[in-house]
């Protein structure tokens, strides 16, 4: 890990070394310079994808942090500063780091960085890792039927998310990815922790699950999607399982 501060920036790379131009990692027109840019996701803001792999191994995802509903009409992406720690882009970076290195399906974060003002507030960005030939669950279930082991393999990452004591505080099917959907090498992956972290006891568990079923309903009324109630309890015994 490499920590930099510069003049009001503070940095967190996943590097033993410092590279050049690293403080130009956050962005997008330093890349589109350099012609790396190679798609993006429109969102409250627009996530970046880039063509990395040469740099960091793989091709990341940069995204700024902007607030939501009706603050973030008047307030777009500044956030209140307590400590480094708790900012949006260093705790996203910490816990992905943590999960990550525990094994679980979760982007590899790449790097954050916190600006701050006089007056105490900061905006941040972060780059993770970009999930290749992946597509969130609610797209991919428009057109398609998910196996009995797929819904299993969804419920036991879950699972391993939670034995860890990590609540998703925005578990949905738009966070949840399939890669290489119906291949031997299908995985799933979760996305988006930002806002997450650990709880203690068990109760919450049922209540992050309860969320997802939720969200799936909703999408069932909104556009669609083919999901069942023998779908979630396939994923249910999946999570059993694990």
């Amino acid at each position: 890990m490499l920590e930099l501060q510069q003049n009001n920036c503070f940095f967190i790379f996943n590097f033993d070394h410092s590279k050049d131009n690293q403080t130009q990692f956050f962005d997008p027109y330093f890349w589109k310079k350099q012609q790396r840019i190679i798609g993006s996701a429109k969102g409250r803001g627009t996530t970046w994808f880039i063509q990395t792999k040469d740099l960091f191994s793989v091709n990341v995802a940069l995204r700024h942090y902007y607030r939501g509903g009706l603050i973030g009409k008047l307030n777009r992406d500044w956030y209140h500063f307590s400590s480094l720690e708790m900012s949006r882009s260093f705790a996203e970076f910490s816990l992905l780091n943590q999960l990550f290195q525990a094994g679980l399906s979760v982007p590899k974060p790449i790097a954050a960085r916190v600006e701050k003002n006089k007056l105490g507030f900061y905006r941040a960005d972060i780059l993770i890792e970009k999930i290749e030939n992946a597509v969130d669950l609610t797209a991919l279930l428009i057109n398609n039927q998910l196996s009995l082991t797929s819904w299993q393999k969804i419920g036991a990452t879950i699972r391993q998310l939670h034995n860890l004591q990590i609540c998703h505080s925005d578990l949905n099917a738009h966070n949840i990815l399939i890669q290489n959907y119906a291949t031997q090498n299908e995985k799933i992956w979760l996305i988006d922790f930002d806002k997450c972290g650990k709880k203690s006891g068990d109760i919450w568990k049922e209540e992050n699950l309860q969320r997802l079923k939720r969200s799936f309903l909703k999408e069932v009324k909104r556009m669609n999607i083919q999901f069942s109630e023998q779908n979630w309890q396939n994923l249910l015994e999946g999570y059993q399982q694990q």
